[in-house]
């Protein structure tokens, strides 16, 4: 049971990176794999802390993931929203890929939404 849940965050944690280093190659030129898990593992963490906001949370989480995108990344706030978007779109697209072809019922960790 415990392995299982390891698995699963690791495959999730992999896929969102995969969304986040999809985006990055396409919006900032960066080619690094390993660094989009790894922003995609503080953009989880940070979107969780943001979320516990009575009210407003999910707005400051929202900002929170964001802005570990523009700290990890070159560019500014518009570039990060933009990897930030295609970052979503990206593993929206590998989730239907694999939970469609394979059968599987994962998701992305450190990609909000997905």
């Amino acid at each position: 049971m415990v392995l299982g849940a390891i698995v699963s965050f690791v495959v999730a944690l992999l896929v969102g990176g995969l969304g986040i280093y999809i985006s990055g190659r396409v919006v900032a030129g960066v080619d690094d794999y390993s660094h989009a898990v790894v922003t995609a593992l503080f953009g989880a963490l940070a979107w969780a802390i943001g979320s516990l906001i009575p009210l407003i949370g999910s707005l400051v989480a929202l900002i929170a993931w964001v802005w570990v995108i523009k700290w990890r990344y070159p560019g500014g706030w518009k570039d990060a929203a933009i990897m930030g978007l295609v970052a979503w779109a990206a593993a929206l697209v590998v989730i239907a890929v694999l939970n469609g072809v394979l059968d599987l019922s994962i998701s992305a960790f450190g990609v909000p939404g997905v």
